[in-house]
């Protein structure tokens, strides 16, 4: 019933209705916070028969492991610092940011770090907490991994809400057990430690390893000591200057390119120069309100005026888009249904017959 209503809305009442509903959310969520902190404070939890707020809010509140611990952490903060609460209606924080403030919120640094922290996303806030308190630097490892077992693959359930990561137990295997990759595969880790220092933590598979110790072999006489992130930087240095060669023409030797035809789709190296500088590396579309997209991944050069509508490769003609904008771009102009992959043939009406004039669309460009 619910998806039929929202299939009825116009555009204009789709995004208000979204507005409303996103607002309710928080509104709810804060409430939620709010009686949890008191529950909690109450310690109602034991006389229902469980051992902490955490097991009751995943039994009884049926919240997923990532929302009660978050919430649960929050409503501990809200408790001391009730501001907390209008800044999670409004959305100025999140559960997951009031989460991560908690621990370092105190009397006399509460105003300052909760504005400092008002409308950041996680990794934001993250970023602030590293600068306000910095972490001593971690020290640089290889080391191999053990597959854990079933057992200890299950998230723990604590009385106690902690910002401490759980670290899975490893297991030992005997010594003709060899895990596959996929048997430790874990999350690659970028964690803040100060204003301009990260701990940066990933798996890497043998041959990895391999090709890292070569490097470091080979570097030997610029950095002796074979430092991991020495090696890492001077590697992303160049895998970077040679992506933008790739993709943007960035070079500091530029030279005469040959005139590229206006018939041509790709843009000249002098071209994709120009426009990436003048674009600065990110997507240019702006909507009605004046926001700019500014995403700076999966970027594409766009044809304002469609190459296949007589639009030529120039630099008055040509502005970066991320791959969605340029997409939608090109339903934009063509009308709605016209969308596809660089991977998709020729273009196709919405009833999927074949449409050869001029109005067809190359793939996104």
């Amino acid at each position: 019933m619910l998806m039929m209503t929202a299939s009825r809305l116009n555009d204009s009442d789709l995004t208000a209705e979204l507005g409303r509903l996103a607002h309710g959310e928080r509104e709810a969520t804060a409430a939620l916070i709010v009686h949890l902190a008191e529950f909690d404070a109450r310690r109602l939890y034991e006389g229902a028969g469980y051992s902490s707020m955490f097991q009751y809010g995943r039994a009884v509140l049926r919240m997923s492991e990532d929302a009660v611990y978050n919430r649960i952490g929050a409503a501990r903060a809200a408790r001391r610092f009730p501001a907390i609460v209008d800044m999670l209606v409004s959305g100025a924080l999140s559960p997951t940011t009031a989460r991560l403030l908690a621990r370092h919120l105190t009397a006399e640094n509460q105003e300052a770090l909760l504005a400092a922290a008002s409308g950041r996303g996680k990794l934001a806030v993250e970023e602030l907490l590293a600068g306000w308190f910095p972490q001593p630097d971690v020290a640089p490892r290889i080391r191999p991994l053990r597959a854990p077992s079933p057992s200890a693959r299950r998230i723990p359930v604590a009385p106690a809400i902690s910002d401490t990561p759980v670290t899975m137990p490893n297991v030992a295997l005997p010594p003709e057990t060899v895990p596959t990759p996929a048997a430790v595969s874990r999350p690659a880790v970028v964690r803040p430690l100060a204003a301009e220092r990260f701990e940066v933590r990933f798996t890497a598979s043998a041959e990895m390893r391999g090709r890292l110790r070569e490097a470091q072999d080979l570097l030997g006489h610029a950095v002796p000591s074979g430092d991991l992130a020495q090696v890492f930087d001077r590697a992303l240095v160049l895998l970077v200057a040679d992506l933008k060669r790739r993709k943007f023409a960035a070079t500091k030797r530029t030279m005469a390119s040959r005139r590229a035809s206006m018939k041509a789709r790709r843009p000249a190296a002098d071209v994709r120069r120009s426009v990436t500088a003048r674009d600065g590396g990110r997507c240019k579309f702006v909507a009605k309100d004046g926001h700019r997209c500014g995403e700076r991944r999966f970027l594409e050069f766009h044809h304002v005026r469609p190459f296949a509508a007589g639009g030529p490769a120039t630099a008055d003609n040509i502005e970066l888009r991320c791959r969605a904008h340029n997409g939608y771009e090109v339903d934009r102009f063509f009308g709605p249904g016209w969308r596809h992959s660089r991977e998709g043939g020729a273009g196709r009406t919405r009833s999927g017959t074949s449409s050869g004039d001029w109005r067809t669309p190359p793939p996104a460009d």
